[in-house]
């Protein structure tokens, strides 16, 4: 074959197998290539143009500033319950109320007391969209504080953008409201990637990078707070063994339990509301699980600790305020940030409640800030807002983003005897 090659080419064996021995090499050269390639780090991936970076200023019409004479009260917006007793929202309520009771004993604005104007249905999506538009246009709201989680903060949002009335989220930690790119919509609480990028380098830290499990529900907060795991666990190369989502209303939290100890896990991150992680936590322990157990922000609130008891001894949690920061609710005394507003006994009196009174607490006292700083004028409310940070209030340190979101690092923490005890920083730093 070697000859009849060479005859048909016009070249001699010898040439023949010159040629060959170069295409081998040229192969082999390839190869190499391909795998210094594969083995080299893939170049960071830069987005054309970075939203959070940039802050977009309001270009529309200035409303003319009412005087004082003309009204009776300063109105503010709340949408969420306003029953000091609800389950979900009763403590939130008792924060925002807090807030105002102290800037009226200061002399409100001007001498005109500020009042929260709060709206709710138990469908947010049906009624409460209306009542939310009456706010807006009926009820001569200044700015609007709310709702109580991701959902009903897309459905403010959606009203305040064609309204152009400042809307001040204490609670929503889904990143997404923000990115509507809206100048006059602000979140407080860190977003899901912010708690993503912490809790995942703990589970390297603390249980490596194989066998994961992960539960979430199907709730919107549950869902959308998973994706920005999955992308930090993507990053740190962390692999998932088992991912279950289950439906609230009617999923077994015996079966779910079972499911996740079967695959041996070396650690289960659980991801749902407060009674629900509670519930799953309980059976995991009592199903003889007895490794490392990571939680999202419902894990510190009073209903998970009061249903999960022993249970919770030792979960893992991100916190979404600063109470270690400075249990005399002053700044350091180096620092230069100014204080948002609050005394000692008003932070003593937040630590009794679940953290998310001291975030609607803080909103509540932005608003009033820009109210008194900026008139009342929707546009400059919603430029005071900006101005106002960076500054310290009830819940730690407020500086936004080119966004409006809070660009604070959440920190961890865990359950010892009932008690919530932060992480010593060292354990909960990065790799």
């Amino acid at each position: 074959m070697e000859i009849l090659f060479a005859r048909r080419s016009g070249f001699t064996p010898v040439m023949s197998r010159c040629r060959t021995h170069a295409l081998i090499l040229g192969v082999v050269v390839c190869v190499l290539a391909s795998r210094s390639a594969a083995a080299a780090p893939p170049p960071e991936r830069k987005p054309f143009f970075d939203a959070r970076s940039h802050t977009t200023h309001y270009a529309g019409p200035d409303d003319a500033p009412s005087s004082a004479d003309r009204v009776r009260e300063v109105r503010i917006g709340y949408f969420g319950p306003s029953d000091p007793a609800d389950p979900r929202g009763g403590d939130d309520w008792r924060g925002a109320c807090r807030a105002v009771h102290e800037a009226n004993a200061n002399g409100g604005w001007h001498g005109k007391p500020f009042r929260l104007v709060p709206v709710w249905s138990a469908n947010p999506w049906g009624s409460g969209v209306k009542d939310v538009t009456r706010l807006a246009y009926q009820q001569h709201v200044w700015a609007i504080i709310g709702g109580i989680d991701g959902p009903t903060t897309h459905l403010a949002e959606q009203v305040v953008a064609k309204a152009r009335l400042p809307l001040v989220s204490p609670l929503c930690t889904d990143k997404t409201v923000n990115m509507a790119n809206v100048p006059w919509m602000f979140s407080l609480a860190p977003n899901d990637a912010r708690v993503a990028d912490v809790l995942a380098h703990e589970i390297v830290h603390r249980a490596g990078r194989q066998r994961l499990v992960l539960v979430t529900a199907t709730r919107h907060d549950a869902h959308v707070a998973a994706v920005e795991l999955r992308k930090m666990f993507t990053r740190l190369e962390i692999a998932v063994e088992l991912q279950l989502e289950f439906n609230a209303t009617d999923g077994d939290p015996r079966v779910l339990a079972t499911q996740c100890v079967a695959v041996k896990p070396r650690a289960i991150v659980l991801l749902a509301r407060p009674i629900e992680s509670a519930r799953l936590v309980t059976e995991l322990r009592g199903g003889g699980y007895a490794g490392p157990i990571f939680g999202g922000p419902a894990m510190a609130r009073r209903a998970f600790r009061a249903q999960a008891g022993p249970a919770a001894e030792g979960v893992i949690f991100p916190r979404l305020i600063e109470w270690d920061r400075d249990a005399a609710g002053t700044p350091d005394e180096n620092t230069s940030i100014p204080r948002l507003a609050g005394r000692t006994a008003t932070n003593q009196e937040l630590r009794t409640l679940d953290y998310t009174a001291a975030l609607t607490y803080d909103a509540t006292w932005l608003v009033m800030q820009a109210i008194r700083r900026g008139g009342l004028s929707r546009a400059e409310i919603g430029r005071q807002l900006r101005r106002i940070v960076p500054c310290v209030g009830q819940s730690g340190l407020i500086a936004w983003d080119g966004l409006g979101s809070n660009t604070r690092r959440p920190t961890l923490a865990t359950l010892h005897d009932g008690r919530t005890i932060p992480l010593v920083q060292s354990e909960s730093g990065r790799e």
